[in-house]
């Protein structure tokens, strides 16, 4: 079985902008005097802007109207925008605009399967937007991950098959969304916080097209 395309989460796999969430979360959550740390910030990667929010009244036993809950979603969401309004081409993360190029240059579909509603300003401002055949984001699914809609969608657009497909994630959730979706997960971090990935890589420097392929082969011979 051949590998037709590779689907990328954006936060922390493509750009670190997971610190300016970071950042705007603990700005909203200390405003409520909820205690936010790096800790429950892990817990929020690859979850929606709104399940983040509830996650966080329910860390606070706060609770909020719907009404409210959109309020802040708009708040946090302005703190982030200002955050990455300025980002440049050099906040990739190293070497994954090499990778990129080396995939379209063995004629592999690439798109972007991100929770983030911001996806396209961040691709924009780092100068790799026309690279994707398929963005999907926070604004084009219902079900955020675990659920595997982001990653199916971007398959259907692409026009590949998930079998066929892989996904480079940093979060737990996103591994759990792209296995159920019945797709090869790549995890970009470590073992311990991703138990799940069929791959672990530390990041694409120095990481190979070649490598990928092979052990895309293994697994599915």
């Amino acid at each position: 079985m051949k590998l037709k395309a590779i689907i990328f989460d954006l936060d922390g796999v493509i750009v670190d902008t997971a610190r300016y969430h970071f950042s705007a979360w603990q700005r909203l959550a200390h405003e409520m005097g909820i205690d936010f740390t790096e800790v429950e910030n892990e817990q929020l990667k690859g979850v929606s802007r709104v399940d983040s929010l509830k996650k966080i009244l329910k860390w606070g036993r706060i609770e909020k109207t719907e009404d409210e809950q959109v309020i802040l979603c708009e708040r946090k969401n302005d703190w982030y925008k200002e955050s990455i309004a300025d980002m440049q081409p050099s906040e990739l993360l190293p070497g994954v605009a090499d990778f990129l190029a080396s995939c379209l240059a063995d004629n592999l579909k690439i798109g972007i399967g991100s929770a983030s509603k911001n996806t396209p300003t961040v691709l924009k401002a780092v100068g790799i937007y026309d690279m994707f055949g398929a963005i999907i984001d926070g604004n084009s699914v219902i079900n955020g991950k675990p659920h595997p809609e982001v990653f199916l969608k971007g398959c259907n657009q692409l026009g590949v098959e998930p079998a066929k497909t892989i996904v480079f994630e940093d979060a737990f959730a996103g591994v759990t969304a792209a296995k159920s979706g019945g797709m090869l997960a790549v995890g970009v971090g470590t073992a311990k916080n991703l138990p799940h990935a069929d791959i672990i890589i530390d990041g694409f420097k120095d990481f190979q097209l070649s490598k990928l392929k092979q052990a895309y082969q293994l697994f599915k011979s």
